[in-house]
């Protein structure tokens, strides 16, 4: 559903999506999603989750989606580090980017 709501704001800017100016939060160049999220088909029926713990990334969306904030969601998942969130959020918004210019 974000990427739904991200279209409608790119569609109500007048379809052009603008990068930030606030320096973009760098990422080590080799790091992959897979690198922050997993999926094990012998966990959570292979629900892709942060690596090294059992929360779906899903449960995070959600969080955001329902206007929590990132705070909120670490608070009752300590073990999801504040690093797993924002790289995951910057990959994915970076991989939604490179598909919606290409």
């Amino acid at each position: 559903m974000w990427a739904g709501r991200l279209r409608y704001r790119i569609a109500q800017a007048g379809g052009a999506a603008r990068r930030s100016t606030v320096a973009p939060f760098c990422y080590p160049e080799d790091m992959k999603l897979a690198d922050i999220v997993w999926a094990d088909p012998g966990r959570l029926g292979g629900t892709p989750c942060f690596a090294s713990t059992r929360v779906p990334v899903q449960t995070l969306l959600d969080y955001l989606e329902d206007g929590d904030s990132i705070d909120d969601f670490l608070g009752v998942y300590p073990s999801v580090s504040r690093e797993q969130v924002v790289t995951f959020l910057e990959l994915a918004k970076d991989r939604l980017l490179e598909c919606a210019f290409s």
